[in-house]
């Protein structure tokens, strides 16, 4: 069956909060969604549609150093359990980073499997001097996504306050 990537439309809500709150233990992801898009933040939000459904969906927000460089953060992303091992998840990652980079935001971060990401083009934020403020460790990773614009040794990154209701 072929998948459809398409942006957020109006009246996509429900059916993004079904799939987050079907794919992780509770709603926190879910609500995470609602809360960003609520506060303006929800900078880019895409879908996967099967059959004309929403099966997938992945998010960005803004993400700050502290000397005020801004890139995006992805988080959450969500393929229901009988889409995945399709490819529908790194295909919703890849054009999400494109539709950043079309947007003029030249690096990403993500909390998340290295091995997984890795594939995707992000690499150990720690080896480029970059910190979140959850402790991700080698689950914290960047990418570079306009030459030049990735803030090597900027040091803490900061993500949306609506992220602080997940921890």
């Amino acid at each position: 069956m072929p998948i459809v990537v398409r942006t957020e439309e109006t009246g996509d809500a429900d059916a993004i909060f079904a799939v987050h709150r079907a794919c992780f233990p509770t709603d926190a992801e879910a609500r995470l969604v609602d809360a960003l898009r609520a506060a303006g933040r929800l900078t880019i939000s895409l879908v996967a549609l099967a059959d004309g459904e929403i099966v997938g969906h992945v998010a960005f927000s803004p993400v700050t150093t502290a000397d005020g460089k801004t890139g995006l953060g992805l988080a959450p992303l969500a393929v229901m359990e009988q889409n995945r091992r399709q490819g529908i998840g790194a295909h919703l990652v890849r054009m999400g980073l494109l539709a950043c980079k079309s947007a003029e935001f030249g690096w990403a971060v993500v909390l998340g499997d290295p091995a997984y990401y890795s594939r995707l083009g992000f690499q150990p934020a720690a080896n480029l001097g970059l910190s979140d403020e959850f402790g991700g460790g080698i689950h914290f990773q960047a990418t570079e996504l306009i030459p030049g614009q990735l803030p090597n040794g900027a040091g803490l990154v900061c993500y949306a306050p609506e992220f602080s209701a997940l921890v």
